[in-house]
């Protein structure tokens, strides 16, 4: 099929995205509906990975490959952030937002970005019309995204099943992954799209090489505003004063999953330095205790 807009599918992913976007602000706001959030944009990326190569028409096995990691992911992870939000009940997240639109808007105006410039990878390899044959980057990319997305789904599965026990009330999750890790599914996720972004390499050309900036966004977007520090900031103040919750912290990693023998072992600087342990990951706990 001919070019759309831009011969790299930029323009089109863009409008497609802001569009189905607009249409989920717009149910949130007026029927004050937000069990849908996660959803939209898990499922927002399912669509432009379809359509990126539906519009292109001539399908190469790399691309095939790439946008059916993302349709799986996205499949996966939007079923089960539904089911989880339907048992939960409200999204806390939008507490402050139901009656102020503007604030609403921003919110749904970053998740279009969120998902745009993730899906640059798989955008940009499915507008190619390059098709080397399978290279050591694609194999490589390949298992990262298969661990990555393992990892997540476990780590979810174990922590949606954790909190739904009930003599689990009142406590933090630290089972499973989630004893080697605070945040395992985070680590999965940001694994499998450096995965998707490696396997897209061997189609890169010059500025092409700038998708980059998708697993960067990602990888910056959790480390540092909406994920973890999010997380660590309800946990400490739910736990902070409680000696057994301080020694997870101490002991168990951020983001890399570890045996806790060894982290726990390991010097401050050394978790912060190559371990994402980062001060505002523990702004509400005293740095002596969480050191």
């Amino acid at each position: 099929m001919g070019t759309v807009l831009d011969s790299h599918f930029l323009a089109i992913t863009a409008l497609v995205t802001i569009g189905y976007q607009f249409i989920f602000f717009i149910i949130t706001a007026l029927l004050k509906f937000d069990k849908i959030t996660d959803f939209a944009g898990s499922t927002n990326f399912i669509i432009l990975s379809v359509l990126t190569l539906a519009v292109k028409g001539d399908w190469h096995f790399r691309q095939v490959i790439i946008s059916s990691f993302v349709v799986l992911w996205g499949l996966r992870l939007a079923s089960f952030l539904l089911l989880r939000i339907l048992q939960w009940g409200e999204d806390r997240r939008f507490d402050e937002m139901r009656t102020k639109i503007g604030k609403l808007a921003v919110f749904w105006f970053f998740q279009a970005v969120w998902v745009w410039t993730v899906s640059l990878p798989v955008t940009i390899a499915n507008a190619s019309d390059r098709n080397p044959s399978v290279k050591a980057q694609d194999i490589i990319g390949w298992i990262i995204y298969g661990l990555g997305f393992l990892i997540e789904a476990i780590a979810d599965q174990e922590k949606l099943a954790f909190k739904n026990n009930q003599e689990n009330r009142g406590k933090w999750c630290n089972v499973g992954l989630w004893k080697v890790s605070r945040h395992p599914n985070y680590f999965g996720e940001i694994f499998l799209w450096w995965g998707i972004f490696i396997a897209s390499t061997p189609v890169l050309k010059g500025a092409e090489w700038l998708v980059i900036i998708g697993p960067v966004f990602l990888t910056l977007l959790l480390l540092f505003v909406s994920g973890i520090p999010l997380l660590e900031e309800s946990a400490d103040k739910k736990y902070g004063g409680r000696a057994d919750y301080k020694l997870y912290k101490r002991t168990t990693s951020p983001l890399i999953p570890l045996p806790t023998f060894v982290y726990g072992k390991l010097p401050a600087w050394a978790k912060m330095a190559f371990l994402f342990e980062l001060p505002l990951y523990s702004r509400n706990l005293p740095q002596d205790e969480v050191a």
